[in-house]
């Protein structure tokens, strides 16, 4: 599905990715963690095609990101970013909408209302639909762009890819686990997520993989199991912890500080 090797990148002089090589498969929530200045950002613009011709190319589904016809690629990737306008003129409507402008010339089509309403009710902003976007709160704006990528890749198009930096933030407990849980059936229906995330719990619930970065290389790039070990999590955090199973799903459950 995603295919990179030897991705590095360097701001200035200072290096903020090293040899890194990414492979995502059909159907996979692949989750990058890591501390601040860790690079998942960067890792993740990078994958998306975000950051400018590098000396390695990014295959996605078989084909450069330059070999792609814009408008369908659109269609087949989007991706959420962590900062966004904070002055957006618009209603809450008129904002998710944005996602569908790949699909029309100047007016919607009832599939782009559909989707539009679908991805809504999905991110629970659909009660805000009049409201105007300028006049939410934090988290409320946060969900609101969930809904535009989200109905962004509202289509027939098979193997999709989305690519989210810190979704969560500004979400309360059950907005952020509604979001996963959303993010999880996109994944389970053949398509494809990469995400950043700074919770490692939430990281080991909700991933098939995980990768943990520290100064821009890869530390562990495996299930949730392997990578999350107390002796790994306490190097790179340079915090103690300790592991123990998740009631939920058996998976690693890391509790700092002990």
């Amino acid at each position: 599905m995603l295919q990179a090797t030897n991705i590095s990148y360097a701001h200035r002089r200072f290096t903020i990715l090293e040899g890194i090589n990414v492979e995502v498969n059909h159907g996979e929530l692949l989750v990058i963690v890591g501390p601040n200045g860790a690079g998942k950002s960067t890792l993740l613009s990078v994958l998306a095609n975000e950051m400018g011709k590098g000396s390695e190319p990014i295959i996605f589904k078989k084909k450069t990101f330059k070999d792609w016809d814009e408008r369908e690629l659109a269609h087949n990737k989007a991706k959420f970013s962590q900062s966004n306008s904070p002055d957006i003129p618009l209603s809450v409507k008129d904002v998710v909408m944005m996602g569908r402008y790949p699909y029309f010339n100047a007016t919607p089509h009832q599939t782009d209302i559909d989707a539009v309403q679908a991805a809504m009710e999905e991110t629970d902003v659909a009660p805000l639909a009049g409201r105007e976007y300028n006049s939410l709160s934090g988290g409320e704006k946060q969900r609101v762009h969930l809904a535009r990528v989200l109905a962004q890749l509202d289509n027939d198009v098979d193997n999709k890819l989305v690519f989210l930096d810190e979704p969560l933030n500004n979400l309360d407990v059950l907005h952020q686990h509604r979001i996963l849980h959303t993010i999880k059936k996109f994944t389970q229906r053949g398509n494809t997520a990469v995400m950043v995330l700074h919770d490692l719990n939430l990281a080991a619930q909700f991933a098939d993989t995980v990768m943990l970065l520290k100064k821009g290389r890869i530390v562990a790039h495996d299930v949730p199991g392997e990578v999350f070990t107390r002796e790994t999590i306490s190097q790179v955090y340079n915090f103690p912890c300790t592991i123990c199973a998740n009631p939920v799903n058996q998976n690693p459950l890391i509790i700092f500080g002990t």
